[in-house]
């Protein structure tokens, strides 16, 4: 998935990168509320990190803004304001979570986790499609019950196809929610990882779960899908 840390504290934004690039999300960060606020307008983030006390627009005026534009990603709060006005004031205006400085990263983390859950009309950690198995919190996935190693990126791929089981995503799709601003990879490598993963998922099972629309996309069989 794909996130945008609006944070000014580059050194707490540096590290909010490296954890959430670990965790295998593609990150993009911004270091004042003009740059966050462009970004968040022309990207389908996931989720975005916005910290209240941004240069230039400060974070309620950005969701304000955004929720009025029509800009619908999920917005966690992440501010040292720990008073219940602001925490009201910040949910009022459209945020879907408030986290207060100091944290644990892994508090943040399992937080995303639901906010794109959420966002899937998905409350279990366990997607189930099939004899598929794909743990959201542990980042794994068995098939039949055996384990599948995936690389990070790989895993990503899976995971956003799963989360849209049933419904065809686009190569563009993918790339924009699996790639951040930096990624200098061309677009045939979606094609690439599309089949390493039916050689993990697909190869020696029945029936083959991740299927080409040909001149749409890619998309996991859904419980409804026929062969």
């Amino acid at each position: 998935m794909r996130i945008l840390v609006a944070e000014d504290d580059r050194r707490l934004s540096r590290s909010l990168r490296r954890g959430l690039e670990e965790e295998g999300y593609a990150v993009d960060v911004a270091s004042d509320g003009e740059e966050a606020g462009f970004k968040a307008e022309t990207t389908a983030y996931d989720a975005i990190v916005l910290d209240l006390m941004l240069p230039k627009h400060d974070g309620f005026s950005l969701l304000r803004r955004w929720r009025a534009r029509g800009v619908n990603s999920h917005i966690l709060i992440l501010s040292a304001r720990s008073g219940v006005d602001d925490k009201v004031k910040g949910l009022n205006l459209g945020a879907d979570d408030y986290l207060t400085k100091p944290f644990e990263l892994e508090e943040l983390l399992a937080r995303l986790r639901a906010l794109v859950r959420r966002g899937h009309q998905i409350k279990s950690p366990v997607m189930k499609i099939y004899d598929l198995e794909i743990d959201t919190t542990a980042r794994i996935a068995r098939r039949g019950g055996q384990d599948i190693r995936l690389t990070p990126r790989e895993y990503r791929l899976l995971e956003f196809l799963a989360f849209n089981r049933g419904r065809v995503v686009t190569r563009t799709m993918i790339w924009e929610h699996l790639y951040d601003e930096n990624d200098e990879s061309t677009s045939n490598v979606i094609d690439v990882f599309i089949r390493y993963l039916r050689t993990k998922v697909d190869k020696g099972f029945d029936p083959p779960l991740i299927l080409t629309r040909w001149g749409e996309g890619y998309m996991l069989r859904g419980n409804e899908e026929v062969a």
